[in-house]
């Protein structure tokens, strides 16, 4: 697998080849002494817009470490990591922050709505929090985007799994992210509302050029992103480009997952 392209440190308006996100050289460390475990060990990685890359390997291979601090949710130990032309190791919490709230967006397997929201609330929550009054339009064409205009008054309890995370991707597409972060979307679905979530993903990356960062143990999900990449004990091992499923789970198998 070729090796990918250092992380720019260049200002805007330079040549360096775009990078919608990136990480160079990460190290994550957990625990001391025997207990000590190397989450991440020289991850380097590079994400082009409007892209979107699947991120796979067993469990405790570091992918969810990966994901978080690619997304500034967690720290690296040593490394650099950016989201566009930013560097993130710099940042004071307060403007990773803002940061995270203007030009990222994440979904979560457990969907993470506020149950006393409703689902039009839950999708402009961001906006919200980022100190903005959107405009009731701005939630329901958001809810429209992902196929539930006429559930903007259910709170998430009077919505189904499906439902639940369909609203959770409305609200992370609120803000208009350059990138989205998504950490086993698709995990607590039942089949049918896993290929609507894929569907409403593909589409993000495809018309709207964002680029999709993913987390996942499934080979069909992996199989709808652009490349896959394969982690085991904190390092990438493989790499796949144009994946088909069957390529996919023969691969994890190999690593044991």
């Amino acid at each position: 697998m070729p090796a990918s392209p250092p992380l720019s440190t260049e200002p805007p308006g330079t040549t360096a080849r775009a990078v919608a996100a990136g990480a160079r050289g990460l190290v994550k460390v957990y625990g001391s002494g025997e207990g000590v475990v190397r989450a991440l060990d020289e991850v380097s990685l590079s994400f082009e817009p409007g892209t979107f890359t699947a991120i796979m390997g067993p469990s405790g291979s570091g992918k969810t470490t990966l994901l978080q601090c690619a997304a500034g949710l967690d720290r690296p130990d040593s490394g650099a990591v950016r989201i566009g032309m930013t560097q993130l190791g710099g940042l004071g919490e307060r403007r990773l922050a803002q940061l995270r709230r203007s030009q990222v967006g994440f979904v979560f397997q457990s969907f993470n709505l506020l149950p006393s929201l409703t689902a039009a609330q839950n999708a402009v929550l961001p906006l919200r929090l980022a100190g903005r009054r959107p405009r009731r339009r701005v939630a329901r064409d958001a809810l429209m985007r992902v196929g539930l205009a006429d559930r903007a008054h259910h709170r998430p309890a009077q919505l189904s799994g499906g439902q639940q995370q369909r609203v959770a991707i409305a609200r992370a597409l609120v803000a208009e992210p350059e990138v989205i972060f998504a950490d086993e979307p698709t995990g607590a679905l039942d089949t049918g509302s896993a290929r609507d979530v894929l569907a409403l993903l593909r589409d993000a990356t495809d018309h709207e050029g964002r680029t999709l960062i993913m987390v996942t143990h499934d080979p069909v999900a992996a199989a709808v992103a652009d490349r896959v990449v394969f982690l085991a004990d904190g390092r990438i091992v493989d790499e796949l480009a144009a994946p088909r499923a069957e390529a996919v789970a023969e691969r994890i198998t190999e690593l044991g997952a």
